[in-house]
């Protein structure tokens, strides 16, 4: 224990050592602490008492290791134990601060302090004690002072070299790394307790301390305005800065004001006020201030002045103080106002981008210092504080210093030329905009000046909303709260609902065509537009100046959509609410001569067209002059007799102060200075005038006397030396204002260089007044000669009760309109004014002969007219045929889907298609030289394999025992089937049975726009070579449309065709079926009929193979190999085909999955059908079948001997023929016939068919009904067999069929398996009709589809009842004769090509052979499941907390480890890990990898961690975004928010649209390489 006790006093004997080092800052102004001992006696050498002590000091020591944290604060529920870890852990509070310094892991301690501190402080009653026993304040605030003393700097601001005052350094590790935050987050905490607080502001000592510590960052991070050279290094101090002014000062100052709410604590609030100003005048002393600001410097940091102004503001607001008792002396109030003067004009600056050359860096503290977090400890108090320097100093002064810090003064003179000294030309409009702005929000805002707290809140939501339409977080996040979480405004509190609910209305989450997720938003009510809108408030508000346009084109559209004005309308005049008595002096500054002259020069140049003037200037003049008269207090009779006053020696500018008053008042001369060029200089001047000049820095006054003299003529007035001579009347205390003489300016070294030697004088005859000038802005403005006609001249009732709204929409017309009407109420003069000005203007003109030279006149003006509007007609004409171009030339017809010509046509004129190609803009058809092409987007889709047959889409598993089997999706039943084929029968023979491309099926999609294939390949060389980062690979053949910009990956090459020969194929012709059957025989065996021959290798042979490559390697080999034998020729045969059946099954999805509605394609104009077919024909026909084992035959000719059609023992048999798919069969057949087909032979194919599917048909229903009802139909049908129609009789076909079956064993089962396949339904006439109706149908549609695309035939539109004999009609299987009275048969449609019976008895006969071995397969294969229904991602629940919590600890079935980042997969329900090593297979992660299983290389994956959803394709993914959205229509992501979230079922449907439609690709923008980590 000793030897310990030696190492604890060097250890503290090397910290009393550190501390005493540290305060040797050489020159450093020490910073005098409250009192010697405490001070001592706080950052003393530590003496240990106890254990406890002992403990706490080395737990401190190792930097709070985690297992001493937790040991310490377990003992915390002894309430003895509590006080004295408290007490002990105040007593070590310096040694804490000295260790978090010296850190290296300073955020992991900072993070264990305050989890122990903030145990401590939070209990009232503990707080108290320690606070009373201890000194935590003294304690508190010293070592926080202390803390900062570490890295104190000399302060540039001002005087650089006798500069007394020191800053912190933002670029000190303690201020860029926050290791403060504990310390003052501690003191925070115990301000948040009335007793503590109380203590704080009543004790002096304490106070002082603080101002003393808050000092140290009054003018922090200076800027200094780079003139020449850019700066090297961007400096990011001012990160630290904000950070340590909202946390160190600002948050403290919140936790103070929280307690200062009631009129028994004025006191505190008289304290902090006291010995602010007096660190207020400290600092002004340390940095030799005087009057003049050093130029070219800011610092947004003034952290006193903030503390002064808004306890100033609770002062007035809560503690009905009077205002005048905290506030000091004039001269005081002129040096306070300077700086936070300095920051507004700095900002003009900024924005004018005259501080360029110091980076980005100081754009971003201009925003940093308006953004929603720091503005209200920022710039409201700032402006608050120019409030009540403005109410209180001299109006004259404080106008012209506004004028001067903005650099303007020299451009307010009445020359159309001058010379600014401090200003760019290019940068002198944006100034001025920027010093009117700063009055206008300066004399409009009431945020400190009387408003509630409510409408503070209403005013913010307001000015938010008219910006943007936003979401309920982000108008949290905007709407300044009070910084300091402890002082009770909670933000989403009941009034924050309330009022939203009162100023918004809610928008829904919609998802836009264009692919970006709206969320829930809330948009402005109609009312606000009408009634609040305040672009005074959004300009305070805005981060970005975009943002303020934004607001005002938002308001224009409400404006012309509501009907309220249709023009371009300017920023509303709003009326404010009044003003608080306390600050009634502000309206003064509307009333001073120096404004006005301001406002008489600005309208006199908008009027005479001066350069740098712009309609924003006039609309702040206007708001101005408005805002005067609507704040004048001054009776009739006053303003008339004050004429000829002491005031009237001012000059003879105006005649009072009074702005009423002066409206009216006529200036006729001025003198001014101007540069010798200017046209002024070449006029005359009259005798007696007197010299000065409105914008000179350096002018002298003249003797009053000489003014007396010329009143009537022309005065000038210097700005500049007005405020100077103001300032030294303050200073010197000096009543005699009239012998006052300029004391020279102090800091002389800082003054603008004087006017320059060219400059002369001139004096200008102006002979305007204000309303005069308004009068003649009107007249331009509207552009119409003498437009102002006095309202009141007609309707008097105007005058006697004015109805003049509080807010008032218009342009620069009807503001001046208004202005002009006010100023008529306030004053009889004015009126009288007014119409004397209108007559004058607009001498009444007898009527008179007009000359003929008028005359000619006349008619000039006549045909100039005229011919304008023929100018305008054929602009407009010429504006149509450019859109009526463009909406063609954005929907590219590809050639065969131009309307189909009329039948009738006598003699069609062959027109070959013609493409323009979108790279070289050349048109002309497509030839085999030189092909085109469309460009498509090949990829694999497994969508069809997801159909079901029920209805209900599956349900997401939420429980272990809710689980998914695939066993009845599509895909799995075409799987079964073909395995069961394939174990029975040839090979060969199998593969052309049925269809694949159920999974890993290629679709084909395209833009619609076409391209020449050696414009493609030079297009895809120059992407190759592009270096910019691209989201698509180059490499594997992807591009994007160069016209629409859509993605894809090949191009598709249009067969050279003309336009109508798919109609010359059309004609009806009266060959026999017999004949047209063997036509289709001979054709399907005629090898060279295709008309490119594949022997002569053109280039357009070259690109349909290599398009056909394309197209198998979209899909993986396991997609598209089926052969028992590997590469054999049947397998490219059956892919070949199943490509088409793979469109055109998706498109009449995308249909919805009937033909009911008709019309052409979803996709309309952009279907690729016919030019894929010709390139899957032309491949098809390399490969022939043997005429023995094509299908035609058999399903078109007798055979001889039956027997010798089945295999022998060895081989095995063909697969029977009511066994094959017969869609299958029927582009088999369409494929091998040479293009283009002739459609009298698609509809023989079709006819001959349609028989093999309706004996299919009936043979399914045979095995499905009941041996009772098979026997009663057999017996049936018998009877009819021999009537005339008895081979269009389904029960005769039906009976012969169960009569030809029943010879096999195919009705021979045992009773136990009978049960499974009976149906429980009872078979009525009608639903067996309804059965062999749906059985054909979906056969029906893929050939309507297909004959849609072939022929460019309309589809009808009907209902769904009818599909059935609308299809078979529009196919040519119906009669034409065919009567509808009566219910609709089916078997109507049947035209048997043979003799009915003979030909299914061939068919049954294989079948029976079959089934005398396999009954059970036999029986299995017949009965086909034609009837999907669409397919659907899995319903997903309600509540996304019940997802949560079933998966979030879900283990994986492949690694059984919990997954750091788990996902489900949304088609099929496979839980798998994202980005997860663990489950890797061969360099594929499990969500890619399961994405090629389930999806064909898409997969839609929701990640249970973050609510979001991602799309994988190929070998890209994109955030696609959630589905689910919180009460306020809100994403989640990550949970961060922790929200409950609601399925939103609009996006979910939008996310199944993409799957179903393809369209991911297009649709979401945002895709980058997964790498197959995912």
């Amino acid at each position: 224990m000793v030897f310990r006790s030696h190492l604890l006093v060097l250890a503290l004997w090397q910290f009393k050592e550190d501390q005493d080092g540290s305060q040797g800052l050489g020159k450093r102004k020490r910073v005098k602490l409250s009192s010697g001992t405490k001070d001592q006696s706080i950052m003393d050498v530590l003496k240990h008492k106890s254990f406890l002590e002992e403990l706490l000091f080395w737990t401190i020591k190792y930097e709070f290791p985690q297992k001493m944290v937790t040991f310490l604060l377990n003992m915390l529920p002894d309430q003895e134990y509590k006080v004295a870890f408290t007490k002990t852990f105040v007593q070590h509070y310096a040694f804490i601060m000295k260790t978090l310094k010296k850190s290296h892991e300073s955020d992991t301690m900072s993070n264990r302090i305050v989890h122990i501190s903030v145990q401590l402080f939070s209990n009232e009653e503990l707080a108290r004690q320690v606070t009373e026993e201890c000194q935590l304040l003294d304690i508190m605030v010293t070592v926080l002072l202390y803390m900062m003393e570490s890295c104190l700097i000399k302060s540039e601001l001002q005087d650089e070299e006798n500069s007394l005052h020191v800053v912190v350094n933002c670029g000190e590790a303690l201020l860029k790394n926050n290791t403060y935050w504990p310390l003052v987050s501690d003191f925070i905490n115990i301000l948040s307790h009335q007793s503590v607080a109380k203590r704080f502001l009543e004790d002096h000592g304490l106070l002082v301390t603080w101002m003393n510590f808050v000092s140290f960052f009054q003018g922090m991070n200076l800027n200094k305005r780079e003139l020449n050279e850019h700066v090297e290094f961007e400096s990011q101090t001012y990160y630290a800065a904000f950070a340590a002014e909202l946390e160190a000062c600002a948050q403290p100052m919140w936790g103070l004001l929280s307690h200062c709410k009631i009129r028994e604590t004025q006191e505190y609030t008289r304290n902090v006020v006291r010995y602010c100003l007096e660190a207020l005048q400290d600092w002004f002393d340390a940095i030799n201030f005087v009057d003049e600001p050093a130029p070219n410097q800011v610092t947004f940091h003034l952290p006193l002045h903030r503390y002064y102004a808004m306890f100033l503001s609770k002062a007035v607001k809560c503690q009905e103080l009077d205002l005048d008792s905290v506030l000091p002396d004039q001269e005081m109030l002129m040096k306070l106002m300077i700086h936070p003067l300095q920051i507004q004009a700095s900002l003009a600056e900024i924005h004018s981008n005259m501080w360029v050359r110091n980076g980005l860096q100081i754009k971003g503290q201009a925003m940093t210092y308006v953004q929603s977090h720091f503005c209200n400890s920022m710039i409201d108090p700032d402006i608050y504080l120019l409030q009540v320097c403005a109410s209180r100093l001299d109006p004259d002064y404080f106008i012209s210093s506004v004028f001067e810090r903005f650099k303007v003064v020299d451009l307010l003179t009445m020359a159309s030329q001058h010379q600014n000294t401090v200003l760019d030309a290019e940068h002198e409009r944006s100034m001025l905009e920027g010093a009117l702005t700063f009055l206008v929000i300066l004399l409009s805002l009431r945020l400190h000046l009387g408003m509630s707290d409510d409408e503070i809140l209403r005013a913010e939501m307001v000015a938010q909303l008219c910006m943007n339409d936003r979401t309920h977080s982000s108008l949290l996040d905007l709407i300044p709260e009070n910084p300091n979480p402890k002082s009770g405004i909670i933000p989403g509190s009941y009034s924050f609902e309330s009022v939203l609910s009162a100023v918004a209305d809610f928008k829904a989450p919609v998802f836009e065509p264009g692919g970006s997720m709206q969320q829930g938003m809330y948009t402005p009510k109609a009312e606000v537009w009408d009634q609040e809108f305040d672009p005074v408030m959004v300009i305070l508000r805005t981060v970005y100046r975009r943002d303020v346009q934004s607001a005002m084109d938002r308001y224009t559209a409400f404006l012309k959509q509501s009907g309220k004005f249709p023009g371009n309308p300017w920023p509303p005049y709003k009326k404010r609410t009044s003003l608080h008595p306390s600050y009634k002096g502000l309206m003064r500054l509307l009333h001073c001569k120096t404004l006005h002259i301001v406002l008489f020069t600005l309208l006199y140049k908008i009027l005479m067209d001066h350069q740098n003037l712009s309609e924003h200037v006039l609309c702040m003049v206007l708001y101005l002059i408005e805002l005067g008269l609507e704040n004048s207090t001054e009776d009739e009779s006053d303003e008339e007799t004050s004429v000829g006053g002491p005031e009237r020696c001012h000059d003879s500018w105006f005649p009072g102060s009074n702005l009423v008053s002066n409206m009216r008042h006529f200036i006729n001369y001025v003198r001014v200075r101007v540069p010798e060029t200017a046209p002024e200089v070449k006029r005359d001047s009259p005798a007696s005038t007197s010299s000065d000049n409105l914008g000179s820095l350096q002018s002298s006054r003249r003797p009053k006397v000489l003014q007396r003299e010329n009143s009537g003529t022309a005065q000038v007035f210097s700005l500049v030396a007005e405020r100077r001579k103001k300032f030294q009347e303050i200073i010197n205390r000096s009543n005699s204002e009239a012998n006052q003489v300029v004391r020279p300016k102090t800091s002389s070294k800082w003054s603008a260089p004087g006017s320059a030697p060219q400059l002369t004088t001139a004096i200008l005859e102006i002979k305007e007044s204000i309303l005069s000038l308004l009068i003649k802005l009107h007249h331009k403005l509207s552009g119409k000669q003498n437009s102002y006609y006095p309202p009141w001249l007609d309707d008097i009732e105007i005058l006697i009760q004015p109805e003049i709204p509080k807010y008032s929409h218009g342009d620069g017309i009807t503001a001046v309109e208004r202005i002009l009407l006010k100023a008529a109420l306030q004053s009889r003069m004015n009126k009288r004014i007014i119409e004397e000005i209108c007559r004058k203007v607009t001498p009444p003109v007898p009527p008179k002969k007009i000359t003929a030279a008028e005359k000619k006149t006349l008619d000039k003006e006549e045909r100039r007219q005229k011919a304008r509007e023929r100018q305008q007609k054929l602009l407009a004409e010429f504006a149509s045929r450019q859109k009526s171009f463009m909406e063609t030339a954005m929907d590219v017809d590809s050639p065969e889907n131009d309307i189909p010509m009329e039948i009738t046509t006598a003699e069609p004129q062959v027109s070959e298609a013609v493409y323009d190609c979108v790279i070289c803009g050349q048109s002309g058809p497509s030839s085999e030289d030189r092909p085109t092409g469309l460009v498509v987007l090949l990829q694999a889709s497994s969508v069809l394999g997801q159909c079901r047959d029920n209805v209900e889409p599956k349900k997401l598993p939420i429980t272990e025992e809710e689980q998914i089997y695939p066993w009845d999706t599509c895909a799995a039943v075409h799987d079964v089937r073909l395995s069961l084929l394939q174990r029975y029968f040839k090979d060969s023979s199998c593969l052309l049975a049925v269809s694949i491309g159920w999974e890993g099926g290629v679709y084909v999609q395209t833009c619609g726009h076409t391209l020449h294939i050696d414009c493609h390949k030079s297009y895809m060389e120059s992407l190759r070579n592009d270096q910019v980062l691209q989201g698509f690979s180059v490499d594997k053949g992807e591009f994007t449309c160069p016209l629409c910009r859509q993605f894809a990956n090949s191009v598709l090459p249009c067969y050279p065709g003309s336009n109508v020969e798919n109609n010359l194929w059309q004609r009806p012709s009266n060959k026999s079926m017999q004949d047209l059957i063997k036509e289709v025989e001979e054709l399907q065996g005629r090898p060279g009929a295709f008309p490119v021959s594949i022997s002569s290798e053109t280039n357009l042979s070259k690109e349909m193979e290599s398009v056909m490559k394309d197209i198998k390697n979209t899909t993986q080999k396991k997609y598209r190999d089926y052969s028992k034998t590997p590469g054999s020729p049947d397998n490219d045969f059956l892919f070949m085909y199943s490509v088409a059946r793979t469109n055109l099954e998706l498109e009449l999805i995308h249909r919805g999955g009937n033909l009911c509605s008709g019309g052409a394609s979803t996709a309309g104009k952009r279907s690729c059908l016919n030019q894929l077919f010709h390139v899957l024909a032309l491949h098809m026909r390399l490969y022939s079948i043997d005429s023995e084992y094509n299908p035609w035959k058999k399903l078109t000719q007798l055979v001889e001997d039956m027997n010798s059609q089945l295999g022998n023992e060895e081989q095995q048999p063909e697969v029977p023929i009511l066994y094959h798919d017969v869609t299958s069969l029927l582009l088999i057949q369409i494929l091998m016939m040479p293009q283009p087909l002739h459609k009298e032979h698609f509809t023989c194919i079709v006819k001959v068919l349609f028989t093999l599917l309706y004996t299919q048909a009936l043979a399914a229903l045979s095995v499905k009904c009941s041996e009772e009802d098979r026997s009663a139909w057999k017996h049936m049908g018998a009877l009819k067999k021999n009537t005339c129609d008895a081979e269009k009789s389904y029960e005769v076909l039906l009976s012969f069929i169960i009569n030809e079956l029943s010879k096999g064993k195919l009705y021979h089962e045992e009773g136990t398996q009978e049960c499974v396949m009976i149906s429980p339904i009872a078979w009525s006439p009608e639903s067996m009709e309804k059965y062999l109706q749906d059985f054909c149908l979906p056969f029906l549609r893929i050939t309507s589809l297909l004959q849609h695309h072939l022929f460019g035939e309309d589809l009808p539109s009907c209902q769904e009842e009818e599909e059935f004999s609308v299809l078979a009609s529009c196919l040519g299987l119906l009669p034409t004769f065919y009567q509808t009275e009566h219910p609709f048969i089916s078997a109507s449609c049947l035209e048997w090509p043979v003799p009915p019976f003979d030909i299914i008895t061939q068919w049954c006969f294989e079948i029976k052979s079959f089934t005398e071995r396999h009954a059970e397969q036999g029986k299995a294969l017949l009965i086909q499941e034609s009837r999907w229904k669409l397919p659907h991602l899995l319903q997903l629940p309600e509540n996304y907390n019940t997802i949560f919590q079933y998966y979030h600890r879900k283990t994986c079935s492949v690694c059984t480890k919990v997954p750091k980042d788990p996902a489900v997969c949304l088609v099929c329900g496979t839980f798998v890990c994202l980005k997860g090593l663990c489950c890797k297979q061969q360099s594929y992660c499990e969500c890619v990898l399961h994405s090629q299983n389930c999806g064909a290389g898409t997969g839609i994956f929701l990640l249970i961690n973050a609510s979001v959803i991602i799309i994988i394709r190929g070998h890209r993914f994109c955030l696609w975004g959630s589905v689910y959205l919180d009460a306020h229509g809100e994403e989640d992501r990550d949970l961060r928010r922790g929200k409950p979230l609601y399925i939103c079922k609009e996006r979910y449907k939008v996310l199944e649209q993409q799957w179903i439609s393809h369209t991911f690709d297009h649709i979401n923008k945002r895709w980058g390489p997964h790498y197959n980590g995912l």
